[in-house]
Order: C-alpha cells, then structure tokens, then sequence
C-alpha cells in the first residue's frame, strides 16, 4: 500500500521562494545603475566637449557594466511582482539564477573581447596618452569600489533573516543553498570592471615609467584571464541549478540519515534549489509501521530551507 502526503511550510500553501535580502539587494542595483548611468552621461558627453576619445571610449565600456546591473535588477523587480503567479509551478525564486546565468555569459563574452584587443595591441602598439589615460581609469576605479560596497551591502545576513534558527546542530541549512547568484553575478561585474582597472593602472604606471609600452596589454590579457575564471565559476553553479541538479550533496546524507534513523528506507530523494534559502524535495519511504505525515514532517523539521516538502510513504 503506498500513501502520499504533501507537506508545506507555512502550513498555508504557497510557492513564495524569494530570498531573504530581495527587496534590499533589488534596491542596492538600482542605485548602483544610476550611479554608473550618471557616470556613463558625464563621461561621454565630457569626452565630446573635450575631445577626448578616451573619455568617450570609457563611457561606452561604462554602458555596458550598466547593462549587465540592468538584467540583475529586472530580474529582481520581475521576480518580486510574480511571485504570487500561478503560472510558475515553483515560484519565480530561480529567476535570479537565470539572469546570473546569463550575466555570465555575457562576463565571458567581456573577457574574450579584452583579451583580443590586448594580444592585438601587443602585436600592433597604439600609442598611450599617459595624461588621459591614468586619471579615467582611477576615476573608474573609484566608482567601481563604489558600486561593490553600494551591492554588499547588508549581503552577509541574508541566511538567517526569515529563518527562526534553532540551536540544533543537526541544522544543515547552508552553502549553495543560501547564495543569491543574481547579487553574485552584479558583483563579480563590478569586481571584474575594478580588477581589470587596477590591472590597467599598474600598467600604464610602468608603461609611462619605464618606457614597457607591452605592460599596458600585459595587464590586459591578466585582467581577461582573471574574469574568464569567475565567469566560469558563475556558469558552473548557475547552470547547476537551472538543470535542477542536487545543490548540497551533504544535506541530502544528512536527510538520509535522518530518515532510517528509525528503521525506514529512504527509497527514492529528489532535492533541488527553488530560490535562495529555499529548496524543493521529493522523498519517498518505506516503512513497516504505521507512520503518518506528523512522525515524517517533525523529523525533517530541522531542515530549515525544506520549503517545498512532498512526502510518498510505501508500507510494506
């Protein structure tokens, strides 16, 4: 005989599986897109008046850095008004990690197109003026610091805000659980923008010095390999839980264990990444007494992030 029970927390069914810090983080990006969008005007239009090509060309590559922060904060303003949707079967939580996805890829697209022209401008120098130069790239510098502390905002305590954590140590609700991959990819964005601009200054500083007119692509080519790491790294856990796979493989032994800790047998677990701090699981159990929902939903009430719980149990 086989009987399925369906468990979800709050009692009350919903499939609201936004993170804890949504709205804060949706309006952290905003304010870093009008900084860099006032940024981005001042630098173009300054470059016109003055003519600056260097200016201009900065205020361009500010546009894009401006649009990848465009697609995290729409996605967190799209995310918030559907959440309530019913057209989304588990919630628009992983909407983040769509757009993380996607601001990956275009990290990665960045990073190849840095490191074309830095291998290029090895083989065909430009000439570098050193008195433009120098001053655009600490002013972007400056207002990529800027942006990075404007997104980190408050970003640390975002696992424990909408949790009443208890002092059971047997709570495993941690790791790729918890991470908002859309914050992270707005973040690494602007650390990839700050790394490469630092990586530029030292360059032109040596260039300028020492007449290593090489070490400006040099630093380039540093930069490019630097960004291709983390972009990599965002695709990787991204397209993990876009697929669905098994986000915390020590929290699924864990539940295991938890389980047939009274005899049962766990015969079948699916557990997935609704949104951050919430995960989906299917469990399946075989057992030879009579237990109903009660005995299973205390069981695994210790593992906070189980906001979608869906229990089959088979007696034999």
């Amino acid at each position: 005989m086989s009987e399925t029970y369906i468990s979800s927390a709050p009692r009350r069914h919903q499939h609201v599986f936004l993170g804890a810090e949504h709205e804060a983080s949706e309006r952290r990006t905003w304010a870093v897109i009008w900084l860099c969008g006032a940024m981005m005007i001042a630098e173009i239009v300054g470059g016109l008046l003055f003519g600056s090509i260097a200016l201009v060309a900065d205020g361009m590559h500010m546009s894009t850095h401006a649009g990848a922060l465009l697609l995290a904060a729409l996605a967190y303003s799209y995310a918030r008004r559907h959440a309530d949707d019913p057209r989304f079967t588990f919630g628009t939580g992983k909407l983040g990690d769509l757009a993380g996805f996607t601001s990956a890829i275009i990290l990665a697209i960045i990073a190849v197109l840095i490191g074309y022209e830095s291998i290029t401008r090895i083989f065909v120098p430009v000439p570098i003026h050193f008195a433009e130069a120098i001053p655009i790239s600490c002013l972007g510098l400056a207002v990529n610091v800027a942006s990075a502390l404007l997104l980190s905002g408050g970003g640390h305590h975002q696992h424990d805000d909408h949790h009443h954590h208890g002092h059971d140590h047997h709570d495993h609700d941690h790791g790729a659980a918890q991470h908002d991959n859309n914050m992270q990819a707005a973040v690494a964005h602007v650390i990839a923008d700050a790394t490469v601009s630092v990586m530029v200054i030292i360059g032109l500083l040596l260039a300028r010095a020492f007449g290593w007119l090489w070490m400006d692509p040099l630093a380039g080519i540093i930069g490019a390999c630097v960004i291709a790491s983390w972009s990599f790294g965002l695709i990787r856990d991204t397209g993990a839980i876009l697929l669905d796979m098994n986000p915390d493989r020590h929290m699924a032994e864990h539940l295991k264990r938890t389980i047939e800790s009274d005899g049962d047998t766990l015969t079948d677990l699916h557990l997935w990444r609704l949104g951050p701090g919430h995960l989906g699981a299917i469990v399946s159990v075989g057992t030879h007494a009579e237990r109903g929902l009660d005995y299973y939903r205390a069981k695994l009430a210790r593992f906070r992030s189980l906001s979608h719980l869906t229990i089959e149990v088979q007696n034999y």
